[in-house]
């Protein structure tokens, strides 16, 4: 297999299991928990790192922001070895309950989006692999951490999620919005492949707060801080999926 266009990798340079965070900062949150880190590629929105866990080997890429970029991410590392994607994200909350700093484990993804659509019908269901999925949970309750589990909503428009849209997504008992996941769920699942996503609440679009609304910052003090959280529990996650 030819070294791939975007990620500039090939066989033989990536691990079975990638966890795939959208920003390219948080590859190396990510590595800063693990040991022997390895930069193998870095190219527009995409930084490829490999690293070992507990042990365990496994890759770190960055997927960009969206949909359509994250496909591209799925699609080359899917070509070159990766059976497993973990995507650990951020996500805006949909329902009053869940709190800034929080973290949610999607159970499925509405496709608000339009870069399945040239894959598979809208109504075919964008949902993560059973094992990825358990394995999240029950890596959050080994670590005494709460999270929220429940069907959430990936969509292109971060600029015009309009309160008509969020009220349908709030009655409809979706958990939260980001911007990929339905595509990282869909295309694993058409490939045979594994895929879940844990995501770190950093906004309530029902309370009316989005991010960076009241900072210079991209992220809240409490989102920034339990995002070290997720990644921990993503982490030894992978321990049980290995």
């Amino acid at each position: 297999m030819a070294k791939q266009p975007h990620l500039l990798v090939e066989e033989g340079d990536v691990e079975e299991i990638a966890l795939i965070p959208g920003d390219p900062g948080r590859v190396d949150r990510i590595a800063k928990q693990c040991e022997n880190v390895e930069e193998v590629a870095q190219n527009r929105e995409y930084k490829v790192v490999n690293a070992t866990y507990d042990g365990v080997p496994l890759t770190i890429c960055s997927t960009g922001i969206g949909c359509p970029s994250a496909a591209i991410a799925i699609e080359e590392l899917s070509r070159v070895g990766v059976e497993t994607f973990i995507r650990v994200g951020t996500i805006g909350a949909l329902q009053e309950h869940v709190e800034i700093g929080d973290m949610i484990v999607a159970t499925g993804a509405a496709k608000e989006e339009g870069t399945t659509r040239r894959y598979e019908s809208k109504v075919i269901p964008a949902v993560p692999d059973y094992d990825v999925l358990t394995s999240l949970v029950d890596s959050a309750e080994a670590n005494d951490e709460e999270v929220h589990v429940g069907p959430i909503v990936s969509d292109d428009a971060f600029y015009n999620e309009s309160d008509d849209y969020v009220e349908a997504w709030n009655e409809a008992g979706l958990l939260g919005i980001e911007m990929e996941a339905a595509t990282v769920f869909s295309l694993a699942r058409r490939r045979g492949l594994r895929a879940g996503a844990i995501c770190t609440v950093d906004g309530n679009l029902v309370k009316g707060t989005q991010k960076g609304a009241d900072s210079d910052e991209e992220l809240p003090e409490k989102a920034k801080n339990n995002v070290e959280r997720a990644i921990t529990l993503t982490l030894d996650a992978v321990t049980t999926l290995a």
